[in-house]
Protein backbone atom coordinates (compact mmCIF):
# COMPACT_ATOMS: atom_id res chain seq x y z
CA UNK A 1 0.00 0.00 0.00
CA UNK A 2 1.73 3.15 -1.06
CA UNK A 3 1.46 5.89 1.51
CA UNK A 4 -1.50 7.80 -0.23
CA UNK A 5 -3.65 4.97 -0.11
CA UNK A 6 -2.68 4.77 3.49
CA UNK A 7 -3.94 8.09 3.88
CA UNK A 8 -6.84 7.13 2.52
CA UNK A 9 -7.81 4.36 4.37
CA UNK A 10 -7.17 5.77 7.85
CA UNK A 11 -9.41 8.72 6.84
CA UNK A 12 -11.83 6.40 5.62
CA UNK A 13 -11.47 4.44 8.81
CA UNK A 14 -12.93 7.43 10.59
CA UNK A 15 -16.24 7.17 8.73
CA UNK A 16 -16.61 3.08 9.04
CA UNK A 17 -18.82 3.08 12.19
CA UNK A 18 -20.77 5.98 11.12
CA UNK A 19 -21.51 4.45 7.41
CA UNK A 20 -22.54 1.18 8.66
CA UNK A 21 -24.85 2.44 11.22
CA UNK A 22 -26.36 4.11 8.04
CA UNK A 23 -26.10 1.04 5.89
CA UNK A 24 -27.66 -0.79 8.66
CA UNK A 25 -30.78 1.43 9.64
CA UNK A 26 -31.54 1.57 5.88
CA UNK A 27 -31.22 -2.19 5.16
CA UNK A 28 -32.18 -3.65 8.17
CA UNK A 29 -29.39 -6.13 7.41
CA UNK A 30 -25.79 -5.78 9.06
CA UNK A 31 -24.03 -8.07 5.89
CA UNK A 32 -26.05 -5.10 3.38
CA UNK A 33 -24.48 -2.39 5.61
CA UNK A 34 -21.25 -4.07 5.44
CA UNK A 35 -21.04 -4.67 2.11
CA UNK A 36 -22.36 -0.99 0.74
CA UNK A 37 -19.52 0.29 3.32
CA UNK A 38 -16.79 -1.98 1.58
CA UNK A 39 -18.18 -1.07 -2.01
CA UNK A 40 -17.92 2.46 -0.90
CA UNK A 41 -14.06 2.25 -0.39
CA UNK A 42 -13.50 0.62 -3.71
CA UNK A 43 -14.90 3.80 -5.03
CA UNK A 44 -13.27 6.34 -3.01
CA UNK A 45 -10.25 4.07 -4.49
CA UNK A 46 -10.77 4.79 -7.63
CA UNK A 47 -12.00 8.27 -7.41
CA UNK A 48 -9.80 11.39 -7.69
CA UNK A 49 -9.20 13.11 -4.22
CA UNK A 50 -9.22 16.30 -5.99
CA UNK A 51 -13.00 15.88 -6.79
CA UNK A 52 -13.99 15.15 -3.63
CA UNK A 53 -14.83 18.31 -1.16
CA UNK A 54 -15.92 16.77 1.71
CA UNK A 55 -15.30 12.95 2.22
CA UNK A 56 -17.88 11.92 4.74
CA UNK A 57 -20.41 13.76 2.76
CA UNK A 58 -19.39 11.92 -0.61
CA UNK A 59 -18.98 8.65 1.34
CA UNK A 60 -22.84 9.38 2.86
CA UNK A 61 -24.33 9.89 -0.30
CA UNK A 62 -22.17 6.60 -1.72
CA UNK A 63 -23.44 4.75 0.66
CA UNK A 64 -27.23 5.90 0.79
CA UNK A 65 -27.28 5.26 -3.45
CA UNK A 66 -25.71 1.57 -2.81
CA UNK A 67 -28.25 1.09 -0.14
CA UNK A 68 -31.16 2.54 -2.05
CA UNK A 69 -30.46 -0.24 -4.80
CA UNK A 70 -30.81 -3.06 -1.70
CA UNK A 71 -33.85 -1.35 -0.05
CA UNK A 72 -35.97 -1.24 -3.89
CA UNK A 73 -35.08 -4.97 -4.29
CA UNK A 74 -35.74 -6.17 -0.72
CA UNK A 75 -39.43 -4.49 -0.89
CA UNK A 76 -39.64 -6.30 -3.89
CA UNK A 77 -38.66 -9.90 -2.25
CA UNK A 78 -40.46 -8.86 1.19
CA UNK A 79 -44.01 -9.00 -0.78
CA UNK A 80 -43.58 -13.04 -0.62
CA UNK A 81 -41.77 -12.85 2.73
CA UNK A 82 -43.16 -15.39 5.14
CA UNK A 83 -45.03 -13.80 8.71
CA UNK A 84 -43.77 -10.10 9.58
CA UNK A 85 -40.01 -8.85 8.82
CA UNK A 86 -37.57 -7.74 11.19
CA UNK A 87 -34.05 -5.91 11.49
CA UNK A 88 -31.40 -8.63 11.66
CA UNK A 89 -30.79 -7.75 15.78
CA UNK A 90 -27.37 -6.43 16.87
CA UNK A 91 -26.15 -8.46 20.05
CA UNK A 92 -23.68 -8.00 22.78
CA UNK A 93 -23.11 -8.71 26.11
CA UNK A 94 -25.18 -7.07 28.65
CA UNK A 95 -22.07 -5.64 30.82
CA UNK A 96 -19.91 -4.59 27.54
CA UNK A 97 -20.18 -1.68 25.65
CA UNK A 98 -22.37 -2.13 22.83
CA UNK A 99 -20.91 -0.15 20.82
CA UNK A 100 -20.73 3.24 18.34
CA UNK A 101 -23.45 1.85 16.26
CA UNK A 102 -25.81 1.41 18.85
CA UNK A 103 -24.40 3.27 21.80
CA UNK A 104 -27.13 5.71 22.63
CA UNK A 105 -29.30 5.54 19.58
CA UNK A 106 -32.82 5.39 20.36
CA UNK A 107 -33.42 5.05 16.90
CA UNK A 108 -31.87 1.44 16.79
CA UNK A 109 -33.96 -0.16 19.24
CA UNK A 110 -36.12 -3.08 17.59
CA UNK A 111 -39.62 -1.28 18.13
CA UNK A 112 -38.79 1.48 15.94
CA UNK A 113 -36.92 -0.01 13.85
CA UNK A 114 -39.83 -2.09 12.59
CA UNK A 115 -41.95 0.87 12.49
CA UNK A 116 -39.18 2.28 9.93
CA UNK A 117 -38.75 -0.36 8.13
CA UNK A 118 -42.59 -0.86 7.07
CA UNK A 119 -41.91 2.68 5.23
CA UNK A 120 -41.29 2.65 1.28
CA UNK A 121 -37.92 2.96 0.77
CA UNK A 122 -38.04 6.45 -0.49
CA UNK A 123 -39.61 7.55 2.63
CA UNK A 124 -37.19 5.55 4.54
CA UNK A 125 -33.95 6.99 2.83
CA UNK A 126 -35.31 10.24 3.13
CA UNK A 127 -36.19 10.37 6.47
CA UNK A 128 -32.62 8.31 7.87
CA UNK A 129 -30.59 10.72 5.94
CA UNK A 130 -32.35 14.10 7.19
CA UNK A 131 -33.24 13.82 10.40
CA UNK A 132 -30.55 11.01 11.41
CA UNK A 133 -27.72 12.76 9.65
CA UNK A 134 -28.60 16.01 9.16
CA UNK A 135 -27.94 15.79 5.07
CA UNK A 136 -29.96 18.53 3.29
CA UNK A 137 -33.25 17.80 1.02
CA UNK A 138 -31.12 18.93 -1.84
CA UNK A 139 -28.37 16.09 -1.41
CA UNK A 140 -31.45 13.80 -0.56
CA UNK A 141 -32.98 14.85 -3.60
CA UNK A 142 -29.81 13.53 -5.90
CA UNK A 143 -29.87 10.04 -4.15
CA UNK A 144 -33.66 9.49 -4.87
CA UNK A 145 -33.54 11.16 -8.44
CA UNK A 146 -36.18 13.27 -7.48
CA UNK A 147 -37.00 16.93 -6.54
CA UNK A 148 -35.72 18.67 -2.86
CA UNK A 149 -39.66 19.35 -2.36
CA UNK A 150 -39.99 15.64 -3.39
CA UNK A 151 -37.71 14.72 -0.81
CA UNK A 152 -38.92 16.63 1.39
CA UNK A 153 -42.32 15.47 1.67
CA UNK A 154 -40.71 11.43 1.54
CA UNK A 155 -39.37 12.78 5.05
CA UNK A 156 -42.34 14.37 6.24
CA UNK A 157 -44.72 11.34 5.34
CA UNK A 158 -42.14 8.76 6.80
CA UNK A 159 -42.10 11.21 10.19
CA UNK A 160 -45.78 11.62 10.46
CA UNK A 161 -46.01 7.46 9.83
CA UNK A 162 -43.65 6.89 12.73
CA UNK A 163 -45.15 9.47 15.05
CA UNK A 164 -48.75 7.69 13.98
CA UNK A 165 -47.40 4.21 15.04
CA UNK A 166 -45.54 5.80 18.30
CA UNK A 167 -43.24 2.69 18.69
CA UNK A 168 -42.61 2.43 22.88
CA UNK A 169 -39.68 4.58 23.69
CA UNK A 170 -36.70 2.94 25.62
CA UNK A 171 -36.89 2.82 29.12
CA UNK A 172 -33.69 2.60 31.86
CA UNK A 173 -32.35 -0.78 31.88
CA UNK A 174 -33.09 -1.97 35.72
CA UNK A 175 -37.12 -1.03 34.64
CA UNK A 176 -36.17 -3.28 31.15
CA UNK A 177 -35.06 -6.37 33.43
CA UNK A 178 -38.10 -5.90 36.30
CA UNK A 179 -40.27 -6.98 33.53
CA UNK A 180 -38.69 -9.22 31.42
CA UNK A 181 -37.78 -11.39 35.44
CA UNK A 182 -41.82 -11.09 35.59
CA UNK A 183 -43.13 -12.14 32.48
CA UNK A 184 -40.37 -14.66 32.18
CA UNK A 185 -41.50 -16.13 35.80
CA UNK A 186 -44.98 -15.90 34.23
CA UNK A 187 -44.67 -17.56 31.32
CA UNK A 188 -42.34 -19.84 33.09
CA UNK A 189 -44.86 -21.26 35.33
CA UNK A 190 -47.42 -20.89 32.62
CA UNK A 191 -49.59 -18.75 34.79
CA UNK A 192 -52.12 -17.00 32.35
CA UNK A 193 -53.90 -14.88 34.45
CA UNK A 194 -50.63 -13.37 36.08
CA UNK A 195 -49.51 -12.64 32.43
CA UNK A 196 -52.27 -11.15 31.00
CA UNK A 197 -51.76 -8.98 33.85
CA UNK A 198 -48.54 -7.94 33.69
CA UNK A 199 -48.65 -6.92 29.46
CA UNK A 200 -49.94 -4.06 28.33
CA UNK A 201 -53.49 -4.28 27.03
CA UNK A 202 -51.98 -3.08 23.65
CA UNK A 203 -49.50 -5.58 23.96
CA UNK A 204 -48.13 -7.22 20.49
CA UNK A 205 -45.86 -10.17 18.94
CA UNK A 206 -43.64 -9.93 15.92
CA UNK A 207 -42.22 -13.15 14.85
CA UNK A 208 -39.47 -13.23 12.35
CA UNK A 209 -39.05 -16.41 10.81
CA UNK A 210 -39.32 -16.03 7.27
CA UNK A 211 -41.11 -19.36 7.00
CA UNK A 212 -37.98 -21.33 8.16
CA UNK A 213 -38.80 -21.88 11.74
CA UNK A 214 -41.41 -21.60 14.14
CA UNK A 215 -43.01 -18.70 14.95
CA UNK A 216 -46.32 -16.44 15.21
CA UNK A 217 -46.72 -16.23 10.99
CA UNK A 218 -48.63 -13.00 11.88
CA UNK A 219 -48.25 -10.19 14.45
CA UNK A 220 -50.17 -11.16 17.55
CA UNK A 221 -52.09 -8.54 19.62
CA UNK A 222 -54.21 -8.05 22.77
CA UNK A 223 -52.99 -8.88 26.28
CA UNK A 224 -54.59 -11.92 26.36
CA UNK A 225 -53.77 -13.27 23.02
CA UNK A 226 -50.74 -12.92 23.70
CA UNK A 227 -50.56 -14.54 27.12
CA UNK A 228 -52.16 -17.13 25.36
CA UNK A 229 -49.41 -17.58 22.42
CA UNK A 230 -46.61 -17.40 25.35
CA UNK A 231 -47.92 -20.03 27.46
CA UNK A 232 -49.13 -22.10 24.01
CA UNK A 233 -45.03 -22.13 23.52
CA UNK A 234 -44.29 -23.03 26.81
CA UNK A 235 -47.10 -25.99 26.68
CA UNK A 236 -45.34 -26.81 23.28
CA UNK A 237 -41.27 -26.89 23.62
CA UNK A 238 -41.19 -26.86 27.87
CA UNK A 239 -39.85 -24.30 30.27
CA UNK A 240 -36.14 -25.14 29.27
CA UNK A 241 -36.89 -22.87 26.19
CA UNK A 242 -37.10 -19.62 28.28
CA UNK A 243 -35.08 -20.82 31.24
CA UNK A 244 -31.92 -21.29 29.18
CA UNK A 245 -31.90 -17.90 28.12
CA UNK A 246 -28.82 -16.02 28.29
CA UNK A 247 -29.10 -12.53 29.03
CA UNK A 248 -28.22 -9.54 26.36
CA UNK A 249 -28.47 -6.47 24.71
CA UNK A 250 -30.82 -6.76 21.65
CA UNK A 251 -30.41 -3.32 19.60
CA UNK A 252 -29.28 -1.37 23.01
CA UNK A 253 -32.23 -3.11 25.00
CA UNK A 254 -32.45 -6.40 27.35
CA UNK A 255 -32.89 -9.02 25.64
CA UNK A 256 -32.58 -13.04 25.59
CA UNK A 257 -30.26 -15.54 23.36
CA UNK A 258 -32.38 -18.59 23.65
CA UNK A 259 -30.12 -21.66 22.32
CA UNK A 260 -33.62 -23.66 21.32
CA UNK A 261 -34.65 -27.29 22.30
CA UNK A 262 -34.70 -29.81 19.93
CA UNK A 263 -37.86 -29.03 19.03
CA UNK A 264 -37.68 -25.12 18.62
CA UNK A 265 -34.36 -23.86 17.01
CA UNK A 266 -32.22 -21.26 18.69
CA UNK A 267 -33.88 -17.51 18.57
CA UNK A 268 -33.00 -13.84 19.67
CA UNK A 269 -36.05 -12.55 22.17
CA UNK A 270 -36.33 -9.21 22.74
CA UNK A 271 -39.06 -6.67 23.96
CA UNK A 272 -39.81 -3.51 24.68
CA UNK A 273 -41.62 -1.55 27.66
CA UNK A 274 -44.38 1.02 28.15
CA UNK A 275 -46.15 2.09 31.15
CA UNK A 276 -44.09 -0.67 33.27
CA UNK A 277 -45.44 -3.35 31.26
CA UNK A 278 -44.87 -5.73 28.41
CA UNK A 279 -45.92 -4.07 25.24
CA UNK A 280 -44.22 -5.67 22.49
CA UNK A 281 -42.38 -9.19 22.22
CA UNK A 282 -39.53 -9.55 18.96
CA UNK A 283 -38.59 -13.25 18.46
CA UNK A 284 -36.11 -13.58 15.58
CA UNK A 285 -35.97 -17.20 14.51
CA UNK A 286 -35.08 -16.90 11.15
CA UNK A 287 -31.59 -18.67 10.97
CA UNK A 288 -30.55 -15.95 7.85
CA UNK A 289 -31.05 -13.02 10.65
CA UNK A 290 -28.89 -14.88 12.91
CA UNK A 291 -25.55 -15.64 11.02
CA UNK A 292 -23.74 -12.76 13.41
CA UNK A 293 -25.05 -14.11 16.47
CA UNK A 294 -22.92 -16.64 18.83
CA UNK A 295 -25.34 -18.71 21.11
Amino acid sequence: MNPDTSTLATEFDRHRNRLIGLGYRLTGRITDAEDAVQDAWLRLADTDPAEIRDLGAWLTTVVSRLCLDRMRSAAVRRESYVGPWLPEPLVSAVDSDPGDIVAGQDDLRMAAMRVLHELPPDQRLALVLHDGFEVPFAEIAEVLGCSAPTARQHASRARRAMADAAPPERVPLPEQQRVLEEFLTAVAAADLPALTRLLHPAAAVYGDSGGKARTARRPVHGAEKVARFAVGLIEKYGTELVTSGRPVLVNGDLGLLLPGTPDAGPRVFSLAVRDGRTAELFDIVNPDKLTHVEF
